[in-house]
């Protein structure tokens, strides 16, 4: 004889059909699961798709392609869908096309975000962060195409300062996209700041480096670009000369900021070494930080061929996401060690009591004779 009984309990309903325990609430817990998944994978797919714009960007940069559409804006030379078959439009009628995409798609995560995640979650407002961000990366880049700013490579200082205000924001964003990503795949890990005010401004002012670095590396670029050098030493004599332009001079910047951003880089990776708790991005960080020395090189030595410098771009990209999310980590994350002793025991005490409580009832609902 197999009895059957019904316990019920404060949260879930359950039942026993023959010796299987039946969630009644399993059906809603599992789409519920399935759908905080999508969402977390939809935002990777987001951030993905925005470092292949960025990328694109600067092949636009690179290859003098910010006028093929002329000075109108978001129109291509006055027309809705652009019909010159000139390479240069092309170029720069992707990158707008592209770039309305990744609006829509960033629309598409915050509202995703607003109604799955409750009020006071973290991937919400980091959501309306990167909204905000995006559409100002819009605006500065309308900017410059509505000044003029972009014809014969835009040899201005106004064209050099709203670059660097570009690849900032641009950098701002991948972060806030990268951190509700993060969040979103991570949701039961607790969040809260744990290190002292000078830790946290010692942290802003190594990220705020890094950040010089990637805009100062958009000017050395613009440099290379405008002003090609046919050797190494040519290239060299041209940082130096008081006769050369800006941007030659303002190259030497970039490896200056490049020495002083990896210093914050190695302090966090000895922090996380210290402490033993290894984030789960601090071994990508160090091979990434790696390779970037490495590219820096091979662009200085082979004279900033355009294919370098995208892919010099794209590791550059990938090692900021990286780095943000270690520095997060660092600043948010709540480990094991950091949980007070009391909320430990609790913790402790009501998994054995649920333990108890399952057990109680499968004694009960088990077969009889």
């Amino acid at each position: 004889m197999v009895m059957q009984r019904v316990v019920p309990t404060a949260n879930t309903s359950h039942e026993f059909i023959g010796t299987s325990l039946v969630y009644r609430d399993a059906p809603r817990a599992s789409g519920s699961e399935i759908a905080r998944v999508s969402l977390a994978r939809f935002a990777q797919f987001v951030v993905a798709y925005n470092i292949a714009v960025i990328v694109w960007g600067a092949y636009v940069r690179s290859t003098g392609s910010g006028a093929g559409c002329g000075s109108r804006w978001p129109l291509c030379n006055g027309e809705f869908l652009s019909t010159t078959p000139q390479t240069q439009t092309a170029i720069e009628f992707t990158h707008r096309v592209t770039s309305a995409v990744s609006l829509v798609l960033v629309a598409i995560l915050l509202i995703w975000c607003w109604r799955r995640t409750a009020k006071g979650d973290w991937p919400r407002y980091s959501a309306v962060v990167a909204a905000l961000l995006l559409f100002n990366e819009a605006f500065l880049g309308a900017l410059l195409v509505l000044g003029g700013h972009v014809g014969g490579l835009g040899r201005s200082a106004t064209h050099a300062l709203f670059l660097c205000l570009h690849f900032g924001n641009t950098l701002l964003l991948l972060a806030a996209l990268a951190l509700t990503a993060s969040w979103l795949s991570n949701r039961d890990r607790p969040l809260g700041m744990v290190l002292r005010p000078f830790q946290m401004i010692g942290m802003g002012l190594g990220l705020v480096s890094v950040m010089v670095i990637g805009m100062t590396g958009s000017l050395a670029s613009l440099g290379d670009t405008m002003f090609p050098a046919d050797s190494l030493r040519h290239a060299v004599v041209q940082d130096f000369s008081s006769s050369s332009h800006i941007l030659l001079r303002l190259r030497v910047l970039h490896p200056i900021a490049a020495v002083i951003g990896s210093i914050y880089v190695l302090w966090l990776l000895q922090t996380f070494w210290r402490k033993q708790e290894h984030s789960r991005w601090t071994p990508f960080l160090a091979v990434t930080l790696a390779g970037q020395i490495a590219l820096g090189a091979m662009n200085v030595i082979l004279l900033a061929p355009v294919w370098l410098q995208m892919t010099h771009l794209l590791v550059a990209e990938i090692f900021w996401i990286l780095l943000v999310l270690a520095s997060a980590d660092q600043l948010f994350a709540i480990h094991d060690s950091d949980v007070p002793p009391s909320r430990k025991k609790s913790a402790a005490a009501n998994r054995n009591l649920a333990l108890k409580t399952t057990g109680h009832i499968s004694r009960r609902g088990g077969p009889s004779s």
